[in-house]
């Protein structure tokens, strides 16, 4: 089937809104970890209370997608990805000038909530106004760029670095911010006023608890949730590892995390030539515990870099094996 597009709505103005939204989410975590041990410094506090910044906003993506997803049901894609820029803007704004880590962590959590209108409204939009090998096409783009941004961001972040600090970092942010919201102001809503739902937003949320009480079906999720512990496990702390226990600049690091999100990617193509998924799960669920335990091995015996990188990549590889499978 061809696409089904508002007639005001081009198919490349489309494609490169859907594109920068989706990405969103990997830029507002990834794109200032090179400066998380800098970060450190400027507000006098420990490691772990700048990672925590980092933890809220992971909180806020989640939490705005399960919100921003059914009200735009109800209310339309354009009027919730406008306030979910603004959103994400004042956020942002506050967070150059917080005081304290304190404020900082929870502006962070506010930021996350914003950025995630983005993400799940990017593929309802989608949804909206493609069908058939379209809309796959259209979908197929929109992982191609997730993939990609994790890669990107970093680097980016790392760049900045070198110019700037850590709010150079977040005024970035703030320009990306007010980019969207021009682009977002230009979209035409996509989801005709008959096509939206009827009844309370929040209704959805009754089919969630069906599901919790399935154990197969939760015993996956569990699995999936603890692979997601590892790699965010990893997030945080390798900013910290690799340039205060190995000394690496900034932009050094931000290459070595661009380098990390590949193994990610090669795990999740592998997963495609297996047969059977649940073999893929035990391979992956597997390597990466063995491979989690030498990754610590490394560090424990401080070996040099290049056991630590390599141990590390292939832990990456296969909790990336997991993810789809």
């Amino acid at each position: 089937m061809t696409a089904i597009i508002n007639k005001e709505n081009s198919k490349v103005f489309l494609l490169i809104l859907l594109g920068m939204l989706s990405a969103f989410g990997p830029f507002v975590t990834d794109m200032y970890l090179p400066s998380l041990p800098a970060m450190a410094d400027y507000f006098s506090t420990h490691s772990s209370m700048v990672q925590l910044g980092l933890t809220t906003s992971m909180i806020g993506l989640a939490l705005g997608q399960i919100f921003f997803g059914p009200l735009s049901d109800k209310y339309g894609r354009r009027p919730l990805l406008l306030v979910s820029m603004i959103l994400f803007i004042v956020s942002t704004v506050f967070c150059l000038f917080a005081p304290d880590i304190y404020s900082f962590i929870t502006l962070r959590l506010i930021q996350g909530i914003g950025g995630a209108g983005g993400i799940v409204i990017s593929r309802s939009v989608a949804t909206d106004c493609y069908s058939g090998k379209e809309l796959a096409k259209a979908f197929a783009m929109i992982s191609a760029v997730n993939g990609l941004a994790p890669i990107i961001a970093p680097i980016v972040g790392g760049v900045l670095l070198k110019f700037t600090n850590w709010q150079g970092i977040f005024f970035a942010l703030l320009v990306l911010g007010i980019l969207l919201l021009l682009l977002c102001g230009r979209l035409k809503e996509s989801l005709p006023r008959e096509k939206r739902i009827t009844i309370s937003a929040f209704s959805s949320f009754q089919t969630f608890l069906p599901l919790l009480v399935k154990r197969k079906f939760m015993s996956y999720v569990w699995v999936q949730a603890l692979i997601l512990g590892v790699i965010f496990a990893y997030i945080s702390s390798s900013p910290f590892i690799l340039q205060q226990h190995y000394e690496l600049s900034p932009l050094m690091y931000s290459f070595c995390f661009a380098g990390n999100a590949i193994a990610l990617i090669i795990g999740t193509t592998w997963a495609s030539y297996f047969r059977s998924m649940r073999k893929g799960v035990l391979l992956g669920v597997g390597g990466s515990f063995l491979l989690s335990i030498l990754t610590a091995l490394t560090l424990w015996f401080e070996l040099p870099i290049l056991y630590f990188e390599g141990a590390l990549f292939f832990t990456l590889l296969f909790s990336g094996l997991v993810m789809p499978t």
